[in-house]
This record gives structure tokens, sequence and C-alpha cells, in this order.
């Protein structure tokens, strides 16, 4: 029997690990540029694709990301909740100018909070924004616009 119990764990974490993958496929994308930097960022705008964010994935490429867009502005916290890779966050505000910037430890349930309310949230590879000297004060421009 313990067999069969690891042979079904093993289905079904390839099922997730692969309805995740489809998931982040279907996803909308949006060309986003800050400064200089282009990036290519996946679109979390359903509760559900916020919720699931980047959970369950093992590899994120070099200039793509993903930008939580919320109904609501109001202080959006984050965590890293089945999330394998560690990630940086720029929270933004309704004029695109980036608030704060935190670093996320993978698999982690540690809340990261914008200082102040927000609209947007940009996720990359962790140290992306310090790599590229993007701090605070920053414009991301090519948000969609809701």
């Amino acid at each position: 029997m313990p067999y069969l119990a690891r042979l079904f764990a093993s289905v079904l974490f390839i099922y997730i690990s692969q309805l995740s993958l489809v998931s982040a496929q279907s996803l909308p994308r949006a060309d986003l540029q800050i400064g200089l930097h282009k990036i290519t960022a996946e679109l979390a705008s359903t509760e559900a694709h916020r919720q699931q964010g980047l959970m369950y994935r093992n590899f994120l490429p070099t200039n793509e990301g993903m930008l939580f867009i919320f109904e609501t502005t109001a202080t959006h916290c984050f965590w890293m909740r089945n999330t394998k890779i560690p990630l940086a966050i720029a929270f933004i505000d309704n004029a695109g100018i980036i608030t704060n910037i935190e670093e996320m430890k993978a698999m982690t349930e540690v809340n990261h909070c914008p200082s102040k309310p927000i609209k947007f949230a940009l996720e990359m590879n962790q140290a992306w924004f310090t790599k590229n000297g993007i701090s605070a004060g920053h414009t991301v421009s090519g948000i969609p616009k809701r």
C-alpha cells in the first residue's frame, strides 16, 4: 500500500505542476518598461489568478514576471506559500510609480506589504530590480488600463 500511496502522490504532483503551467500559459501578457528595461509580464487580474500567482513554478525567465492587478487600491500583502523560486516584488501605485521593493524567500509565509496603498504589484526573479538599478520612485509604463 505505501507504494500505491507514493505513486498516487507523484501523479498528483505532476498533474498539479502541469495544471499550473497550462494556467500560466493561458494568462494574458503585457509588455512593460522601467527606464530602459523591458519586461514581459503575465497579468494576474482575477482573484483566482492572483491567488495562484507564481506558485509551483520551477523557473522564471530573466526579463519576465507577473503583474498583479487589483480592483481596489489598498495595502495588498504577499507571501511565498508554495512558491519554489525566490522573487522580488515591486509595489506600484495608481500612477505606475514604484512605492517600495521587497525581496522574498521561496516557500515562506512571511508577509511582504507595500509602504502605502497600491493598485499593482510586479514579481520578478530575486534581486532583478537591484541588478537593474531600479528602486522606489521609478515609473512602470505599459500597465494595462482597467
